[in-house]
């Protein structure tokens, strides 16, 4: 038996942090490929502490659905589900390249493979790109276009502003955007003048987080002159600053992100069969072939 754990953070603040969380795991229930599939959460029940002792799986895959290594991967995930042995230098990355560490679980006499986190995976570039297909309604959307993909950022983590920066790369050697860059929230560049770091008329604005939140529906709007308060909503596209602004919403929405999921898990060595296949039809397409669903183009969007 095979058990999957998809860790994410959650929030006591905004009830809808994990509805991504339940509807990937549930995604992925759907196809069958584990016995048995569980979300668990740092700041929500179920906790990151109980989960394991749930399972009756002797083999479970940890898989977090955060953005970048760092202190909830590295220190919070691996202490509360007392992996026996941690130690961050196991998955011996350079802060995006964390694969797969087995370990053990003594007290509960379960074979943990704790996976990198899913916003660090190739396959997210592509996520990225499709959040910027489905904003704009145009699945060859890039030429004359801007692509802003946006993190928090903070100087307290080098790691938390490179796996921006990583995905940034891989899309600006596409050469499908006339310009691609990196923006943060907590360090330069800066979201706030996004309009500064680009020539292009159209920019889409792609948030590199796993849940829309006080960040992604009240902060970045706000900071990027869409609108003065977030909860009248803004246009899609918005004008500022002589540029169309296309805003989606948090890339960890996505449908597809799922078959991130599976894609660390079958890494690890995961034995999913045609359930990636099964993900990617549900999504309405692949990874490399995002879907058309719907979009929030020419709509009024407000702040959950």
């Amino acid at each position: 038996m095979q058990a999957l754990v998809v860790a994410a953070h959650g929030s006591h603040l905004n009830p809808d942090a994990s509805d991504p969380t339940y509807a990937h795991a549930d995604a992925i229930r759907e196809t069958g490929a584990f016995d048995e599939v569980r979300e668990a959460f740092w700041k929500e029940e179920p906790h990151f502490r109980e989960v394991i002792r749930t399972l009756e799986s002797e083999e479970v895959f940890v898989v977090p659905l955060f953005i970048s290594e760092g202190y909830f991967t590295e220190q919070v995930i691996p202490r509360e589900l007392r992996l026996e042995g941690w130690d961050p230098e196991l998955w011996d990355s350079d802060g995006t390249s964390a694969t797969e560490v087995t370990l053990s679980v003594g007290d509960a006499d379960k074979t943990v493979h704790y996976c990198g986190p899913v916003g660090t995976h190739d396959a997210m570039t592509d996520v990225i790109v499709g959040r910027a297909e489905r904003v704009t309604e145009d699945p060859d959307v890039g030429d004359g276009v801007g692509l802003a993909v946006v993190g928090h950022g903070t100087e307290r983590n080098e790691n938390s502003a490179k796996a921006i920066e990583y995905h940034t790369d891989r899309i600006r050697e596409r050469d499908r955007f006339d310009e691609v860059q990196a923006l943060f929230m907590d360090e330069e560049p800066k979201v706030d003048d996004v309009t500064d770091f680009f020539e292009s008329e159209d920019v889409v604005v792609v948030p590199l987080f796993v849940a829309d939140g006080y960040h992604t529906q009240e902060d970045i709007p706000e900071d990027m002159g869409l609108t003065t308060d977030f909860r009248l909503g803004w246009d899609v596209p918005a004008a500022v600053d002589g540029h169309r602004i296309w805003y989606a919403g948090a890339v960890g929405t996505e449908d597809l992100m799922a078959d991130v999921v599976l894609e660390r898990a079958a890494d690890a060595g995961a034995e999913l069969g045609d359930a990636i296949e099964i993900v990617r039809v549900g999504a309405g397409g692949s990874v490399t072939e995002p879907a058309d669903v719907d979009g929030t183009a020419g709509t009024t969007k407000t702040g959950d």
